[in-house]
């Protein structure tokens, strides 16, 4: 399995140039079941990202453009009432594809938004009245710009919430730049790109990483990182059990990535950032290092685990 997941990064890299502990990152997401926040400038291959995974999956997807003037049943769909069969037929929304791109999430006014919170939380929708199951895997992808563009609109706890992981591609760097630039008039055809794992492989995948052991000194380590975001000395958000639940998750499928069958520090450490800084909201930050990294500076120095687990 492991070879096929290095396959299926390898596949991403060469298109996604530069960035492959975010290629990483959306991958593991996805095997844990969570959902993705892309935040960053226009134009830093969000989208692209979002596609060739889908694509080298074989996953079916679609993307929706979130604007102002976009309404919940532009997202979920619609029943329209049939006058010769006298009956209604539901008319599907984008959100039954097994990978939903929301593009500029923020864009949208908070009603529509909260249009995904359903389909995210429980995998189904219900429209008029009836819940509909939606495929497996399901996984959302939002990118959303910075929030001093004009035009944006502050996603709510609630709908941060829901969202497994957030990351920022950033920008290339000099090599990386260059090798983009090569390819600026080629235009990708993502059809051309091969499936590197199937879907019953996935979901075999993700069936197995739930059996990834987390000893009693990796709880302890995860109650202790969250205890200090509790106690009000921070000016930050503390976190709750659910974070707690995705940063497991989170943990578990980067340790299958990475062939065990067991939770270190470390892996707790590659998704900590990633799972639990939007959760947080953080602004206590020294120089360029996030919260979450002094955090977990914190916590390491005081030495409240073991590493023999």
């Amino acid at each position: 399995m492991q070879h096929m997941i290095a396959l299926a990064l390898s596949q991403i890299e060469k298109i996604v140039i530069g960035k492959p502990e975010q290629v990483r990152l959306a991958l593991a997401c996805l095997l844990a079941r969570g959902h993705l926040l892309i935040e960053d400038l226009p134009g830093m291959g969000k989208t692209t990202l979002a596609h060739v995974l889908s694509s080298s999956l074989g996953l079916s997807y679609q993307r929706v453009q979130f604007t102002s003037d976009l309404l919940p049943a532009d997202v979920i769909g619609v029943s329209i009432f049939d006058a010769e069969n006298h009956s209604f037929t539901l008319h599907k929304g984008p959100v039954f594809n097994q990978v939903v791109l929301a593009d500029e999430i923020n864009r949208a006014s908070p009603k529509t938004q909260s249009a995904l919170l359903e389909a995210m939380e429980e995998n189904s929708v219900s429209i008029d009245g009836r819940t509909h199951v939606l495929p497996t895997p399901f996984f959302v992808i939002a990118t959303q710009n910075p929030l001093f563009h004009e035009g944006t609109y502050p996603l709510p706890e609630s709908q941060l919430d829901r969202f497994m992981m957030k990351i920022s591609l950033g920008f290339p760097d000099k090599k990386a730049e260059k090798e983009i630039l090569k390819t600026a008039n080629q235009a990708l055809n993502y059809s051309d790109i091969n499936s590197a794992i199937s879907l019953e492989l996935l979901i075999l995948m993700q069936s197995k990483i739930n059996e990834i052991y987390v000893s009693d000194a990796i709880l302890e380590y995860i109650i202790t990182l969250f205890q200090h975001t509790r106690t009000g000395e921070y000016s930050v958000n503390p976190l709750s059990p659910r974070a707690g639940k995705a940063l497991v998750a989170a943990a578990k499928s980067w340790a299958f990535m990475d062939n065990r069958d067991h939770v270190v520090p470390d892996d707790i450490k590659s998704v900590f950032s990633s799972v639990c800084e939007h959760r947080m909201a953080g602004r206590h930050t020294q120089g360029n290092e996030s919260f979450s990294q002094q955090l977990l500076t914190l916590v390491d120095s005081e030495q409240f685990y073991r590493l023999g687990n």
